[in-house]
């Protein structure tokens, strides 16, 4: 996977976390709902990241 194919996918992770918590996940009374998908969300960035900068 090439560098600049990552970062917009890192970008498009982030604009996720901040909308389907609030759209999709709004009538999810638990708070595991949108924690477990942020938790998700997040190991995603951290293995984008590792693809980044694995030839530094």
């Amino acid at each position: 996977m090439q560098r600049k194919h990552a970062i917009w996918l890192v970008l498009g992770l982030v604009l996720l976390s901040y909308v389907v918590p609030y759209t999709l996940l709004r009538d999810v009374q638990a708070w595991y709902g949108s924690f477990l998908f942020w938790t998700v969300i997040g190991l995603l960035v951290i293995v984008l990241n590792v693809v980044m900068t694995r030839r530094f």
